[in-house]
């Protein structure tokens, strides 16, 4: 087997995994058996060959091993050395192709499949019988986007559309990476192979128990069965990426080579002797929050993990400092001062006993009532107006982020991918979270504040439901749904002018969505008419 290595730069969100090879010792078992009925060599021939495949199986969550093609076996060992070549920071992220099948596509837009030569269960009967839910549906998601592609095609050999009698036939690859697992990693991989020309037929991602991905994505969009010039295409797309893929970059402080920034930052500098860390309150994979006392007032102490610093995290603190230090509203979350050196860095902002949104919402199951619901909104539209008439976009906008104090004010929080837009009034990088992100966003288009909005209009949406949006689909399968026109399903309990707001702030088209000043202003009618009724 080939194996194609590139150096890039990795960041994935964070997955979780549950079980390994003790919950799943009849599969590797039964991968074990047929190596030896085939007179796999690796297998016959090295004596530790079962404790390291037991090894591999025990760091790569159950739904691997439900995964696994028994008639492919051999496929297990390729993501062995893919594994263990990733460990290499020279090496990441390590990637294989393959040519796997052929669909025969007609004009009707049926499929036949030909010349399989699959690795994976895609769909198989394994994973129907124990309920087990593939990341294989994203092939119904994705059916429209793929099928303008094959009519692209059909277009482009003949110059004219082809009959319904005409058949196509589609090579099927199959794309797998190995990789540090970061922050955005699967943003960044889907991002390349689209960047290919590729289309995401399924996805398939795991990740290990000792920090590392396994991505494995079956795509459809390269027109020949050889596999030469995509691995041509895949090296250069991981060369032509910014950043380092190994995720192993550090420096002795943010501030190194940036001497300029640093200076500005003098006037927010905390004494660090003054500071009193309290009880952990929440964790992240870079991170955690701490409730604390500094010079006598309650404070929330985001700490960085000097283990997890590189230039990318060290880059976002700088930009969240430097938004923070510049911002003053009832709705934001106060600054109060950070610390910017190691090994103490760490930003303060006041603390907010009512903790998240999202947390009132989930944890507590409370279903708001409709003059509350309008209070929250129109707390976060004055908070997001606010932002955007000072040039800041958000960019990562949900009920995560969204804070309360003791009194139930909700305030915008979590500055640590927010920007201040550029002078074009556009973007382009894709960040935030799949499940809240604008179509423009995912697609890699230029987009501006009404970006924001779109995810407002998903924040109503939790608002109203107190579920999480598209909660039985992945975050890929929902980022692949949104692009193609598909929102969470429209909720049935709420008042029409809700429903109105939220489907204008989540239209497709930016440039329908409201302002965050045109919302409030519908929401404060809104609410003095509520009010009217209720006599209050």
């Amino acid at each position: 087997m080939d194996l194609v290595e590139g150096v890039g730069e990795s960041s994935s969100p964070p997955r979780s995994f549950t079980g390994g090879f003790t919950g799943n010792n009849e599969i590797a078992n039964d991968v074990y058996n047929r190596l030896l009925e085939v007179n796999n060599e690796e297998a016959v021939n090295n004596p530790e060959f079962r404790e390291e495949l037991e090894a591999h199986f025990t760091k790569l969550p159950a739904s691997y091993a439900l995964d696994i093609n028994l008639d492919r076996v051999e496929d297990v060992l390729l993501h062995q050395k893919l594994l263990i070549l990733a460990k290499d920071p020279e090496n990441r992220p390590v990637f294989h192709v393959r040519f796997l099948e052929n669909f025969l596509t007609r004009a009707d837009g049926e499929e036949d499949q030909e010349d399989s030569t699959a690795g994976f269960a895609h769909g198989s009967d394994r994973n129907n019988e124990t309920g087990f839910e593939p990341c294989s549906k994203l092939e119904d998601l994705n059916l429209d986007f793929r099928r303008s592609s094959l009519d692209k095609d059909k277009e482009n050999l003949d110059g004219d559309s082809f009959t319904r009698q005409d058949d196509i036939h589609v090579p099927i690859h199959e794309v797998i990476f190995s990789a540090v697992d970061k922050p955005k990693l699967l943003s960044q991989l889907s991002a390349l192979l689209s960047d290919i020309g590729l289309n995401i037929r399924e996805a398939h991602v795991f990740s290990t128990t000792d920090g590392y991905s396994l991505d494995v994505f079956v795509v459809d969009g390269w027109p020949i069965q050889e596999t030469e010039a995509l691995h041509a295409a895949v090296e250069k797309a991981i060369a032509g990426s910014e950043g380092s893929w190994s995720g192993s970059s550090r420096s002795k402080s943010v501030m190194e080579g940036a001497p300029s920034v640093q200076a500005s930052f003098v006037d927010t500098e905390i004494d660090i002797r003054f500071l009193q860390i309290g009880e952990r309150i929440g964790s992240g994979s870079c991170g955690d929050l701490h409730r604390g006392v500094y010079v006598g007032q309650d404070v929330a102490v985001k700490i960085l993990r000097s283990e997890a610093l590189n230039k990318t995290l060290e880059d976002e603190f700088c930009h969240e400092v430097t938004i923070l230090r510049k911002v003053n509203h009832s709705n934001v979350v106060r600054f109060i001062g950070a610390c910017t050196t190691q090994p103490h860095m760490c930003i303060i902002t006041e603390y907010m006993p009512g903790r998240s949104v999202f947390e009132y919402l989930q944890k507590h199951h409370h279903t708001l009532t409709l003059t509350k619901l309008v209070k929250f909104s129109i707390d976060v539209c004055r908070g997001m107006e606010y932002l955007h008439k000072n040039n800041i976009i958000h960019r990562d906008l949900k009920t995560a982020n969204l804070l309360m104090d003791a009194h139930n004010v909700v305030k915008v929080a979590d500055f640590g991918v927010a920007r201040f837009q550029n002078q074009d009034g556009v973007m382009t990088a894709e960040t935030g979270t799949y499940r809240w992100m604008a179509p423009e966003v995912i697609n890699h288009e230029p987009y501006d504040q009404k970006a924001d909005v779109f995810s407002f209009g998903i924040v109503l949406w939790e608002l109203v439901t107190a579920k999480i949006p598209y909660e039985n689909m992945t975050p890929l399968q929902a980022a692949l749904g949104v692009r193609q026109g598909r929102r969470p399903d429209r909720p049935t309990n709420t008042h029409p002018k809700i429903l109105e707001l939220m489907e204008k702030c989540w239209a497709t088209d930016p440039s329908v969505r409201p302002s965050f000043t045109e919302v409030k202003v519908e929401l404060e009618t809104f609410l003095q008419e509520i009010q009217g009724r209720n006599g209050n």
